[in-house]
């Protein structure tokens, strides 16, 4: 439909103008006359735009001859580059061949020194000669590192630094240098120098750390007969003076800082820990006011048994002897009765505590031994979550069995001692008791059959 439409309108424009000509010219010559000239400005247009083509086909002709000219140009220009391409590689080739044949034994001396370098820099790092003399290191890395020959300024300063290291392992120097204290506070210090192996500072033994090239002060020092015996040192003028020495440069000292102190360790027990020396403290006081407190009596019934007939009721045989003086004029089986009455109540007073000591020295080894299973128990719940890879995740159940079990020992083999100590006491005290009645006894019967 849309095609019809154009078509008509097409017929439409073509006849107007036909209508109009008839109109207005009444011959066919005018209509002639219009085609004519429409059909000769067709062919000018025509004329130019071939003139047109054959003008830009010429241009791009030229130009295509031109870009061949150029590409054997460049072609011959690529073979050029390519022959002396495989002439410098082969001349390269043998430059090499001949450097390697002049090189002879250098090419061993450079790994020698590479290694050498790098077996120093590792000893240089580490070394508290380098807390005197740093920056050594720099220049060892880079000796190790270096991918050139050495030269003979390089190897005389290798040679220099390893015989200072060596010279300097023997020497026992005092420098001023910057030291850092456990709280991480810098400041400058007078630091004496023994070797290699130990460097202190006013008592205090110090670190070498190679990160940050610093003597640190440690955090536990060795001991105050150490760090008197390094004060003497630092200040004796004497050619010959004791020292404590470090033979490991550093690792016992380290291990030292890393040990747990006396708390620390008691902490590692935990609450039943805790518990052991609670028994232990409360035991031990026990024992030792029982044992003031037998000592006490035991020279009030000597000094009793001097004066037999003046009876202090201030101590047991007093009070034996005022009970036997109160009944004697009775029979004698009636003064025997109120003699072993009377020793029976002094008996528990001379035995008590004695008890609660034993079941202390029992208890302590057995709560031990609740605090190892306790930290065994933990021990294997830490392996089943975490495996067997990290030590130190068991290390806080095993340290608890350990020192428990440390604990409950420590605690109850004092114990058996004082409990013993405490018996072996009051047996004594009650035997005299028992000969003393007994004597009494003897002496109401040979009254009697006097």
């Amino acid at each position: 439909m849309k095609k019809i439409h154009t078509f008509l309108i097409i017929i439409l424009m073509v006849a107007m103008p036909a209508l109009g000509a008839e109109n207005s010219a009444t011959s066919l010559d005018a209509l002639l006359e219009h085609v004519k000239r429409a059909r000769i400005q067709g062919e000018e247009i025509n004329r130019e735009r071939e003139k047109h083509f054959l003008a830009e086909k010429n241009r791009q002709e030229e130009m295509l001859r031109k870009a061949r000219v150029e590409l054997k140009g460049e072609e011959k220009l690529s073979n050029t580059l390519n022959n002396r391409i495989d002439a410098n590689e082969k001349k390269l080739a043998d430059m090499e061949t001949t450097l390697q044949q002049r090189m002879g034994t250098l090419g061993e001396m450079f790994g020698m020194v590479r290694q050498v370098a790098g077996d120093l820099l590792a000893l240089v790092d580490n070394s508290l000669v380098s807390a005197q003399y740093p920056g050594r290191g720099e220049f060892l890395d880079m000796l190790s590192q270096s991918k050139e020959l050495p030269n003979i300024e390089q190897l005389e300063q290798l040679w220099f630094v390893l015989q200072q290291e060596m010279t300097e392992s023997g020497k026992v120097v005092k420098f001023r240098t910057n030291v850092v204290t456990p709280n991480g506070k810098s400041h400058e210090a007078d630091v004496t120098r023994v070797g290699v192996f130990t460097a202190v500072s006013k008592g205090k033994f110090l670190h070498y750390l190679p990160e940050s090239k610093k003597l640190v002060s440690l955090f536990r020092q060795p001991g105050s007969h150490s760090e008197q015996t390094a004060r003497e040192f630092e200040q004796t003028t004497r050619a010959v003076a004791p020292m404590v020495l470090d033979p490991t440069r550093g690792t016992i000292l380290d291990l030292i800082a890393q040990k747990p102190t006396f708390f620390a360790r008691i902490q590692q027990g935990g609450i039943i820990g805790y518990v052991i020396i609670a028994l232990g403290i409360v035991g031990f006081l026990i024992g030792l006011f029982r044992f003031v407190y037998l000592s006490i009596v035991g020279k009030r019934m000597y000094k009793q048994m001097r004066n037999i007939l003046k009876p202090n009721p201030k101590n047991p045989l007093g009070r034996v002897i005022s009970a036997y003086e109160k009944h004697k004029t009775g029979d004698i089986e009636n003064v025997e009765i109120n003699l072993d009455e009377a020793v029976m109540k002094e008996i528990p007073m001379l035995k008590h505590g004695q008890n609660i000591i034993k079941l202390f020295a029992a208890a302590a080894p057995l709560l031990g031994l609740l605090g190892t299973v306790t930290g065994m128990i933990g021990t294997f719940q830490a392996i089943t979550l975490f495996g067997t890879g990290d030590p130190k995740l068991m290390a806080s159940g095993i340290s608890q069995a350990l020192v428990t079990t440390m604990l409950g020992l420590t605690v109850a083999i004092p114990l058996l001692f004082i409990h013993s100590l405490m018996a072996s006491r009051s047996k004594v005290l009650i035997q005299i008791l028992e000969e003393q009645s007994a004597g009494l006894i003897a002496k109401k019967i040979e009254q009697k059959e006097g």
